[in-house]
């Protein structure tokens, strides 16, 4: 996306490139990208968001010491708050977590100290840095879940580029016709499991489920799951794809209230939760079968 063009924040990360693994402790390896390079496409500043929300991500690969030099392994959540003004690249995050691997720590408490302080610094806003044992993490325990699945929707599909327009509620799919009647305000609770973007910098794959409540007059679901379809070749982060959908959802189907929470499939030990909502509430604690 022309955003993105020769952006001096994008040129220095260590994502795309040949790198070295650190196996000592280094904060330093910690990357951060501005959220506003995302956000200025879509109108959007830090003084006037249009959802409250926050970034969890879960660690599957933390590994350190303990002070006689035996390894420990742990479970993390980190969770970002959406105002922070950066996102943590994420290789670098990876690289960050792989120099504990052979470095010392006293105790638990230590090594969680040790991530809130480093992520808190790089995201510009207090991290919140939870560990537990590998066998003992509620939060991801499989749930099950009752939202409406609109995968199975028999449509044709010959266009896999970013199309916006294409979503519609249903009075607007219905052609503005006269005779039809307005159906009323809904609640609904939707997933697609259908959602593919590409990495912003390397192109590689990113898959997650993605789930949207919301109410207003109601959306057509066929629309719904054409415009999820059409970030199947669109390069963009976790974070940015999940605000685009968002705002494209306010701006084309005018409901009144909405969540978009969408669960990305692990990479390097890390998968990425952005949750973006009109109301002042958590991420639920939701794990798919693919994570």
């Amino acid at each position: 996306m022309s955003t993105y063009t020769n952006a001096k924040e994008l040129s220095n990360l260590a994502l795309g490139k040949t790198t070295h693994y650190c196996s000592q402790y280094n904060p330093e390896l910690l990357q951060a990208v501005p959220r506003s390079l995302n956000r200025d496409s879509l109108d959007l500043t830090a003084e006037k968001l249009p959802f409250i929300g926050e970034d969890v991500w879960y660690g599957y690969e933390l590994s350190w010491l303990n002070d006689k030099g035996k390894p420990v392994v742990a479970v993390a959540e980190f969770i970002f708050p959406c105002s922070s003004p950066n996102i943590v690249e994420s290789k670098s995050f990876k690289l960050y977590l792989n120099s504990f691997n052979q470095t010392k720590f006293a105790s638990w408490q230590q090594v969680e100290l040790a991530l809130i302080n480093d992520l808190s610094a790089t995201a510009g806003a207090t991290a919140q840095v939870k560990l537990f044992p590998v066998n003992d993490c509620p939060a991801l325990a499989l749930s099950e879940d009752t939202a409406l699945c609109i995968d199975d929707l028999d449509i044709d599909i010959e266009h896999y580029q970013l199309a916006p327009e294409s979503l519609k509620n249903t009075e607007q799919n219905a052609g503005h016709n006269i005779e039809h009647s307005i159906e009323p305000n809904v609640n609904e609770y939707l997933v697609c499991h259908l959602l593919k973007s590409n990495c912003l910098i390397t192109n590689q794959p990113d898959w997650a489920s993605v789930y949207i409540t919301y109410s207003g007059q109601k959306i057509c679901h066929e629309s719904l799951l054409r415009y999820l379809i059409s970030f199947r070749q669109h390069n963009e982060f976790h974070e940015q794809c999940v605000e685009r959908i968002f705002c494209d959802i306010q701006q084309y189907c005018q409901v009144d209230s909405l969540t978009v929470f969408a669960r990305y499939t692990r990479r390097g030990g890390l998968d990425i939760n952005p949750f973006r909502s009109t109301s002042d509430k958590k991420a639920p604690k939701l794990r798919t079968l693919r994570q």
